[in-house]
Formats: C-alpha cells, sequence, structure tokens
C-alpha cells in the first residue's frame, strides 16, 4: 500500500474507537487507514484477545472447524477475491493441513489460517502506530459533551470522537426447559462457541444437539474428530440441515431486485420460478442463492416491515441452510454418520426436560405440525441454535448502558440493533446518533445479509467509508473555524 502523504497540522486530531476487534473490527480498522490521509486520526481498538482479526468466528482452535466457502472467494479486499488464497499459498500455511484441499483443487482452510490472515493484514498498521489495540473490554459508553467517554474494564478511559461498535453476537438463548433443569449438569452445553466447550463429552456418550445449522455440523465434526462413537441426534423445528456446496464453476442465476418483491409470499414465488428455470438451464439452485446473497440488501430493504418479518419467521430457516453451506470436508462426515446410523436429524421441539440418574438427560420431544410426542434419553446435550439477537441489548454491561441512555434500541425485526441507512445507531425517541456506528451483524435489521463474510467485508467498508467522509468534514470545520478566528484577530 503506498502511504497516504501526511495532512498539515490540524486544531484537533479526532479519535475513532473500534468496540471489537474480531473480523468486523478489524476491517474497519484496515479499510480506514485506507481511506485516510497519514495521522488524520487516531483508531482505537478494543479488544481482550491477544490478536486482531480472530473473533468468535476465526479464533478457534479446532482444526476441523473450516471456511465454509472456499478460499478463493474470501477476502478482506473487495475487488480482490482471491486475496486470502494468495497469503495461503504465499505463506506455506497448508503444508499441515493435507485435507484443506478437495479433489477438484478447491481449497477450504481452517478457520483459524483465515483468523490468522487478518491478523497479519493489520500487524504492519499495528507496528507503524496507525492502529491501536487496546486489550481491555469496555465496560461503559456514555456521551460526554460532544464526544463519547469510553471506560475500560482496567479502569482506563477514552474520549473518542467517533465510535464505532462491532461487538460479536449474543450468546445463543436456549430453549427454557433446558436452562430450568439442566443448569450444572457436567455434559451440558449451552453455548458451544466457548473454547473447550466440548471437553466434557465422554466418547460414547448419547449426545442431543439442539439446533441443526453450522455450529452443529462444527459440533459434529469436531467430536467426530475427538474419536466420538457415541449417537448423535440433532433437531431443528423443520428438521433441516446445512447443505453442501456445487463446486462446478456456475454463475449468479436470476434477478430479484428488478422489480423487488414487495411481499414475503412474492419472494418466495419469485425464488421457486428462478430455481425451475435454472434447472431447466442446466444451473443449480445454488446459482440461484448466489444471486439473493449478492442482492440480499436491496430485497431486504424493498420489503415492508411487516414483510420482514413474515420472511424471518417463515422462511429464514429456508434461507441459512441454502445460504450457509458446509466445507465438503465437514459435509464428508455428516454424511457418513448418517448411512452408518450413528447420526440421526428430526423435525422436532424440547418440550421437556428431566435429570435423571448418573446425570441421564431425559428428554421429550413435540413434533412438528402437532404430530405427537416422543421421548428419548441422553448424556449429553449442545445448543447450537445460533445467537439471541432478540437479547442484544443485555448482552454486554455497555450495550445495556446506551440502551439506558436511550442512545441504541432493539431493531424493529428482531435481528440486532437500530441503525439509518449510514449505519448510524438510532435511539429509543428515533434520533440518529451521527458519531455512533454500527457495524456489522448487528446491523442487519438494516442491511439484511449481514452473516456471510464477503457481505460483512463490504459493510465494514462501507462504514469506514462513512467515517472517512465524517472525518475530513470535521477537519474542514477546523480550518474553517481556524482561518475565521485568524482573521477576526488580525481585523481586531
Amino acid at each position: 500500500m503506498v502511504a497516504a502523504p501526511k495532512t498539515p497540522p490540524s486544531v484537533h486530531r479526532p479519535v475513532v474507537a473500534i468496540v471489537g476487534g474480531g473480523f468486523t473490527g478489524a476491517a474497519l480498522a484496515y479499510h480506514l487507514v485506507r481511506l485516510l490521509p497519514q495521522e488524520a486520526a487516531r483508531i482505537v481498538i478494543y479488544e481482550p484477545r491477544a490478536v486482531l482479526g480472530g473473533g468468535l468466528a476465526y479464533d478457534t482452535v479446532e482444526p476441523v472447524h473450516r471456511i465454509n466457502v472456499p478460499a478463493s472467494r474470501m477476502t478482506l479486499v473487495p475487488g480482490d477475491d482471491e486475496h486470502f488464497q494468495r497469503w495461503l499459498f504465499e505463506t506455506d500455511v497448508l503444508k499441515d493441513d493435507a485435507e484443506a484441499t478437495t479433489a477438484d483443487g478447491h481449497v477450504f482452510a481452517r478457520r483459524s489460517d483465515f483468523g490468522r490472515y487478518v491478523t497479519t493484514q493489520l500487524q504492519p498498521l499495528l507496528d507503524d502506530g496507525a492502529v491501536e489495540h487496546h486489550r481491555n473490554l469496555v465496560r461503559a459508553i456514555e456521551k460526554s459533551g460532544a464526544r463519547w467517554r469510553i471506560e475500560a474494564e482496567d479502569g482506563s478511559s477514552l474520549l473518542a470522537d467517533l465510535v464505532i461498535l462491532a461487538a460479536t453476537h449474543p450468546s445463543p438463548q436456549a430453549p427454557a426447559a433446558l436452562t430450568r433443569q439442566l443448569a450444572g449438569h457436567p455434559r451440558y452445553v449451552p453455548d458451544a462457541t466457548v473454547p473447550g466447550a466440548l471437553s466434557g463429552i465422554r466418547p460414547g456418550d448419547r449426545v442431543l444437539v439442539v439446533g441443526a445449522g453450522l455450529t452443529a455440523a462444527d459440533v459434529i465434526a469436531a467430536l467426530d474428530a475427538a474419536g466420538h462413537t457415541g449417537p448423535i441426534t440433532a433437531i431443528s423445528r423443520r428438521g433441516l440441515r446445512s447443505r453442501g456446496h456445487n463446486l462446478l464453476a456456475q454463475d449468479p442465476f436470476g434477478d430479484f431486485a428488478l422489480p423487488p418483491a414487495r411481499s414475503a409470499r412474492e419472494l418466495l414465488r419469485r425464488v421457486r420460478q428462478t430455481i425451475a428455470d435454472a434447472e431447466g438451464a442446466g444451473v443449480t439452485w445454488h446459482a440461484v442463492f448466489d444471486r439473493l446473497r449478492a442482492q440480499g440488501r436491496n430485497i431486504w430493504q424493498a420489503l415492508p416491515v411487516i414483510e420482514q418479518r413474515r420472511l424471518l419467521r417463515f422462511l429464514r430457516s429456508h434461507w441459512d441452510v441454502h445460504r450457509f453451506r458446509i466445507a465438503p470436508q465437514v459435509e464428508a462426515v455428516i454424511e457418513r454418520g448418517i448411512a452408518d446410523g450413528q447420526y440421526a436429524f428430526h423435525a422436532a421441539s424440547v418440550s421437556d426436560v428431566q435429570r435423571g440418574a448418573d446425570d441421564a438427560i431425559e428428554v421429550r420431544f413435540r413434533l412438528r405440525h402437532g404430530r405427537g410426542t416422543f421421548d428419548d434419553q441422553y448424556d449429553a446435550v449442545v445448543v447450537t441454535t445460533g445467537p439471541g439477537h432478540g437479547g442484544v441489548l443485555s448482552s454486554q454491561p455497555f450495550l445495556t448502558g446506551l440502551g439506558k441512555a436511550g442512545v441504541l434500541r432493539a431493531d424493529a425485526v428482531g435481528l440486532g440493533l437500530a441503525v439509518d441507512r449510514q449505519s448510524h445507531a438510532v435511539g429509543a425517541d428515533g434520533a440518529v446518533a451521527e458519531s455512533l456506528y454500527i457495524a456489522g451483524p448487528l446491523a442487519r435489521g438494516m442491511f439484511g445479509e449481514l452473516m456471510g463474510l464477503p457481505q460483512v467485508t463490504e459493510h465494514a467498508v462501507f462504514v469506514a467509508e462513512n467515517v472517512a467522509r465524517d472525518i475530513a468534514s470535521r477537519e474542514l470545520e477546523h480550518r474553517s473555524a481556524a482561518v475565521l478566528a485568524a482573521l477576526s484577530l488580525a481585523t481586531a
């Protein structure tokens, strides 16, 4: 990267605080440095982990946790799709990962390797002081005049002109019956994303996995790699599980943006018709969902709120299992287990739970569509229901504080936090906090598809561009004020 010219001294060098140093926070800092003139702002990231860029998704020690799209489509730099894959080959990271490359040459690297890639891109910016890493949890954020006071857990504080919340997902919200009956059970795992969460599960244990998406697939693959031989049952309300890839070359198929659908029903009808058209053209449904993903923001923002809610209620699970596909290596483990009778997937929900003798877990299930109940017994239960976005304001103390102050509110569809179309926070009274941004998945209520990496990267760039414009505008105001002050003194 060619260094931008230094800016002349200004009245005030603005401070930009990024809260959260996972992928979103790291991408924001990376692109903000690229967009701003050198030393135009002080950029500070609050992140308790030792390195930046890993976060919840990529800070994992499990070698079977793999990226769920080919490495050739994972990048920190939009427009350079193979940025990560080149790094893999240039650094020889794959030399000890014989399973990373499929028979047809596609690379599904370990998620930890993608985290390392992001970290290495940030390191030069840390080394030269363009970005500061405060290894701390944020305890509170509150308005202080025109600025924001950030209080860290170690007692330190910082006054920031602009704050970007790039916070992690809230923890899963387990079914109430599990929380009530299994708290303290040695093999109850309420959050499978916690490091070492599965360590208490014994090789022959009968395992119930509540949820059947990407996290459930990770759990099953990790247990298999650890030598687990016991039966595993996964349940979800609709009995769907994450699909695999078609790795043949296909361009995205269809068009859902011109004109966009105005109802969930119309969108469903168009998707079904487009899949039928694709099949007639010799193209699989994967290409249709690739187009849906690419046009996700336009599709989502064209729907009225009531239709967005309807889509989430009735179609979200179908979207998730087709959009968020599993790596071929993980798919092979699951397919083998199903064929051998070790793994089973059911459309059911937990109705009741009892803790029996010797810590046995007795579960009553309710079948979908009121088709009755059935009972079974397990030795371990793992919750993989995904982030509990409905409880986002209570997930971290600083979010709770901003919520109580009316600065933040939950969005209208229960996906995260309310923001405007520039990703500024919107408060309880509808007021926009123009110096407070929300970045990443917590802005999904406005922007729709913000869970897959390409869209998270694009949104990070979008927010960085807005922040850079904000800083440029502030600089212009400061300079204008300085010139006016100098003229006033000269004519006094």
